[in-house]
């Protein structure tokens, strides 16, 4: 899974370009001699798909095994470009995320953009870097994330306990320190508990 840019677009309605806020790329998987094409092929993608993306709409593009997320907040249009195996929901979030922080330091300004900047790359540059994980965008996955691994926590501490009951059978029937009555009661005690043991 990979998280390859993200770009913030300022939209200027269908018929006009949108104006460039800010782009943040990893390009350090491609070839060196390919990483400037890249990077300029991600700038005219972005650019291109925030043009034709109406406010309020979200919508994905599909180029091989790469996708290209936008959502249109009233004018201000966010975009990551990420790997077939990330997960669309994660990616949204993302975009979300990155629009959300660019208005809360920014607020109304962007809307007097009259030309391109990299005035959201302060803000797009540590986004790319902690949203590789797509869990740490969305946090329903994490969540999900953390609920599978005490599930499987919780596997391992049942199996753990049935072996220490096994064990717990063999040291009963060794011990000299219970008496006889003791060992009944124990004995009697598992025949009755044994419908209710787990498999």
């Amino acid at each position: 899974m990979k998280l390859t840019a993200i770009a913030i677009q300022k939209w200027n309605g269908a018929d006009k370009e949108a104006i460039s806020l800010g782009l943040a790329a990893d390009v350090s998987s491609y070839g060196y001699f390919q990483r400037g094409p890249v990077q300029q092929m991600m700038a005219f993608v972005s650019r291109t798909v925030a043009q034709r993306t109406q406010p309020g709409q979200r919508q994905s593009v599909q180029q091989d095994d790469y996708f290209c997320h936008a959502h249109n907040q009233n004018g201000l249009v966010g975009i990551v470009f990420v790997d077939k195996d990330y997960p669309v929901r994660s990616a949204f979030c993302v975009v979300n995320k990155v629009l959300e922080d660019f208005t809360a330091i920014h607020a109304e300004k962007w809307r007097s953009a009259t030309e391109d900047s990299t005035v959201a790359n302060a803000l797009l540059e540590p986004a790319l870097e902690k949203y590789q994980d797509p869990n740490a965008a969305d946090k329903l996955a994490k969540i999900q994330s953390d609920l599978d691994e005490t599930k499987v926590v919780l596997h391992r501490t049942i199996e753990s306990m049935l072996e220490r009951g096994e064990k717990l059978d063999t040291l009963v029937g060794k011990s000299e320190d219970l008496s006889m009555a003791s060992q009944m009661f124990y004995k009697q005690a598992r025949k009755t508990n044994s419908c209710c043991k787990l498999m």
